[in-house]
Parts: structure tokens; C-alpha cells; sequence
């Protein structure tokens, strides 16, 4: 199969060497090599779809029993097996180990709600409006599906793209980010045991610009789930739109929290620094616009800078450690620009933004918090995806509201307050496609709908019983008597 370092790419239920090889570096550790990993070229990417396009007959016409229980004996065995990814994952993106646990948890869970959608599939059967003649309306799969994950949740995305992909009988051809590939072939491997037949899921690592670029434009690709940056996604839909194949995009976001004068203010502050901030404030549904109404503006300011002052950051298998460092150093250097411009454009830096030294050599950085900004700079309009924060000062609910919605996205929406008009207000109004009152903006059950609006999305929603939308076609058919 493959060596202690090193590690290939799985095409048509082989293990397959690859022509170049790339380090899989711990960002908590850069001494620390997790392994050699598979740089595909064209020619696997094209032989890891042709196996798909050849396996998608019989796969997607097997039974739904076989496909429920290949599911739940890759969801079990993720959950047996939870403290031993999570700490891959750990070492390799950068979450404190109590989070990686979780998001590994989280991948089981979905492996196993999918088994049990093998076994709910449903249709309808209705009347015609002529006599004697019925209609079925029933789903079928896709095709050949590529999956393009990134590298903030290298275990948990992937599921919810696979898991639905094979549950509904596409076969998938499956590229992850290039900077987590780990969780990826751990995944991989697992999936390689559970009884799937050869070419029905294909690994294929290596960089976006070769790999996911031979997948996006291949003819043989029915469909491409995508969640990554912008300006990528959008590539990606231009290219599938254009050959008329399906594709489902995930990308950025720029949240809002909004903290109204009645909000809690203990409570207001500890989802405002769940939601920026854990993580290492990369994940798409993070909290970076930090909204706050006049009359609890000085109070929050002063808490949040109080609770900052007792946030850990620090190697992420660290015991007691609250943030881990961020996942690379080209994404430091992102970060650390961002503050650079927001000091540049006028904000008041409240606390954090440096450099933080640690036993180990790693990207780690003190969560960077900003006061005095305004709705038009750079740091309230575009996505850090960072431990970088701003507060925003309002007059009231009405400008909380406007202010919220003033951005290209439309991911997620926070809002803390004590007031159910407020609240029932702000879910229906938002420009978001998920609404959080009293809770974090980062953090979602696995077996509802995810996505946004606006420029944060594009197609049907993932996860939950509203995958079906992407990964199925629906037939009509006519029976007359």
C-alpha cells in the first residue's frame, strides 16, 4: 500500500504511486514531518474518473442495503478511532485537539445519518389529470461527482461530500486541499475497507491548479461540489456551467454579530469570542464584523479586551490550550496584513495581533481585536479568515439590521439579545442562510442544510436530507393502464 512516510493516492481500488511527492508540515510544530503525500498528475486524475465513470452502472442500480451498511462501517469505525485522528488532524491543520476530536466525531456521525438515508430513499406517486394514467417521480444519481474540500475542516467536509455522494449511488472522484492531506488518505483508507467496489471512490492528492483543474474541465465529471475561496469557485462555475455539468460551490464569508443594548453582556461576549476567534478564526462561518449598538458598545469593548487577556495560544495538542496556530505561513502573512491595514485605515487595535512564542517553532498568533472602525474599511469588507476581529459601532437595531446585511455574503448571522421581537426580526430579515440568536456563528449540526446566500453560496444546499438536491436528477415517469 504505501510506506511509513509516504503516501498514495487510491484510484479504482489500488493504491497507486504517484510521479512527485509533497512534506505534510505540523503548523504547532515545523520540525514535525506527518508524512510524504501524492502529487497526482493529469494522467491519474483522468484514470481515477474513468474508474468512477466505469463503476457508476452497477453502483448506482445496487442495493441500497450494501450501500447502507458500506456507510455505517465508515462512520463506526471513524468514531472508534476519534482520538487518534483527532490528533492527526491536530498536527496537521492546527485545531486544539479537543476541537479536532470533535470534527472527527462529527464525520462519523455523518457517515452513519447517510447510511440511514440509504434506506429512506423516497418519491411520490400522484394521479395524472387523464384518466387511467399514474405518475412516479422518483431521484437517481448523479454520475461521476468531483469533491474539492479546503483545508479548514479536513475530515468534516469531506464527509458531507462523500458520504451523500455514495448514499444516493454516484461514484466520486475526491480531491483535498493540498495543504491537509492526512485526514484525507486516513479517510481514504477506511473508506478502501468498507466494501465499496473498485473505482466507486478514488483519492486524488496533489495541487488545485493540476488536480482540481483536470477534474472541474473532464467531460466525464456529471457534477463538482466545491468549497473553497471566491474567486476559485467561481472559476469552477464558469467552467461547469459552461459544459453544462452540475456544480455546488461553498465560499466566503464576512459574518456579522450583532450585540443589541438589552444583550447579556457576559454571555454576548463569549459567543463573540467563540465565533471569531476558536479555530483560530478559520472557519467560513466565523464572526469577524463584531456589530454593537451604542448603549452597550463601551461595556463589550472593555469585556472582550478583559477576556482576550485570558485566551491560550499555543501548541494544539497542548492540554488547556483554547486557540492553535494558524495553518500556514503564507495565511500568517495574510493575517498579519490584515492588521497591518486595518492600524493603517484608522481602527484602534484593542488587543492581540502579535506574535506569540511558543516551545516549538509554528504560526502562532495572538487574536487581534479592533475598535473605532467603520463599515466602508478593507477589515470590514473582506474575509481574513484569521483570529482577526472588529467592532462596529451602531446607533441602534434598526442600523445593527442594515449594517449586517451591507456585504457581498450572506453565510451566516449572529444575534445576541434578550429580546424575542428583536430576534424573531432579525431571523426573518437577515441576508444570511443561517441565523444564530444567543449562540455562536460558527457551529452547525450535521444533519440540517448548510450554506448561504449571495456570494457565499452558489446551487443547493449541502448536508442533511437537502443534499439529495445536488447529488440526484429527478425522473418523471408515466404509467398508463
Amino acid at each position: 500500500m504505501t510506506d511509513s512516510k509516504r503516501f498514495d493516492n487510491y484510484i479504482a481500488g489500488e493504491w497507486v504511486a504517484a510521479p512527485a511527492y509533497s512534506s505534510n508540515i505540523n503548523p504547532s510544530d515545523l520540525s514535525d514531518v506527518i508524512g510524504e503525500y501524492a502529487q497526482a498528475d493529469v494522467n491519474q486524475v483522468q484514470a481515477a474518473i474513468d474508474a468512477a465513470r466505469t463503476a457508476f452502472p452497477a453502483w448506482s442500480t445496487s442495493g441500497i442495503q450494501a450501500r447502507s451498511d458500506a456507510l455505517d462501517k465508515v462512520g463506526s469505525e471513524i468514531l472508534a478511532r476519534k482520538e487518534e485522528l483527532g490528533n492527526l488532524l491536530a498536527r496537521e491543520e492546527g485545531k486544539t485537539l479537543p476541537e479536532a476530536i470533535g470534527e472527527v466525531s462529527r464525520a462519523g456521525n455523518i457517515f452513519k445519518f447517510f447510511a440511514g438515508e440509504c434506506l429512506r430513499l423516497s418519491g411520490d406517486y400522484l394521479p395524472s389529470v387523464r384518466p387511467g394514467v399514474h405518475v412516479e417521480v422518483t431521484r437517481e444519481a448523479l454520475g461521476v461527482v468531483g469533491l474539492i474540500t479546503p483545508w479548514n475542516f479536513p475530515i468534516a467536509i469531506p464527509a458531507w461530500k462523500i458520504a451523500p455522494a455514495l448514499a444516493y449511488g454516484n461514484c466520486v472522484v475526491f480531491k483535498p486541499a493540498d495543504l491537509v492531506p492526512g485526514c484525507a488518505w486516513a479517510l481514504a483508507e477506511i473508506i478502501s475497507r468498507a466494501g465499496f467496489p473498485a473505482g466507486v471512490f478514488n483519492l486524488v492528492m496533489g495541487s488545485g491548479r493540476v488536480v482540481g483543474e483536470a477534474i472541474v474541465s473532464n467531460p466525464k465529471v456529471d457534477g463538482v461540489s466545491f468549497t473553497g475561496s471566491v474567486g476559485v469557485g467561481r472559476q469552477i462555475a464558469i467552467s461547469c456551467v459552461s459544459r453544462q455539468a452540475k456544480v455546488q460551490l461553498e465560499m466566503g464569508g464576512k459574518n456579522p454579530q450583532v450585540i443589541l443594548d438589552d444583550a447579556d453582556l457576559k454571555q454576548a461576549v463569549e459567543l463573540a469570542v467563540q465565533s471569531a476567534f476558536y479555530s483560530t478564526g478559520q472557519r467560513c462561518t466565523a464572526s469577524s464584523r463584531l456589530i454593537v449598538t451604542a448603549g452597550i458598545h463601551d461595556k463589550f469593548v472593555e469585556a472582550m479586551a478583559e477576556r482576550m487577556r485570558s485566551i491560550k495560544v499555543g501548541h494544539a495538542l497542548q492540554a488547556g490550550i483554547d486557540i492553535g496556530p494558524v495553518v500556514s505561513r503564507a495565511q500568517l502573512d495574510q493575517d498579519l496584513g490584515y492588521i497591518d491595514i486595518a492600524r493603517n485605515e484608522g481602527a484602534r487595535l484593542v488587543a492581540g495581533g502579535s506574535l506569540v512564542t511558543c516551545d516549538t517553532e509554528g504560526y502562532f498568533l495572538a487574536p487581534a481585536l479592533f475598535a473605532d472602525s467603520t463599515a466602508n474599511m478593507r477589515i470590514s469588507r473582506e474575509e481574513v479568515f484569521g483570529p482577526v476581529a472588529n467592532i462596529i459601532k451602531v446607533a441602534d437595531y434598526e442600523a445593527a439590521l442594515a449594517m449586517a446585511n451591507d456585504t457581498e455574503f450572506g453565510l451566516s448571522a449572529g444575534i445576541a439579545t434578550t429580546s424575542l421581537k428583536y430576534a424573531n426580526h432579525f431571523k426573518r430579515h437577515s441576508q444570511a442562510g443561517m441565523v444564530m440568536v444567543n449562540l455562536p456563528t460558527a457551529g452547525v449540526d450535521y444533519h440540517v442544510p448548510f450554506g448561504g446566500r449571495k456570494g457565499s453560496s452558489y446551487g443547493s444546499r449541502e448536508q442533511g436530507r437537502y443534499a439529495q438536491e445536488f447529488y440526484t436528477v429527478v425522473k418523471t415517469s408515466y404509467i398508463g393502464s
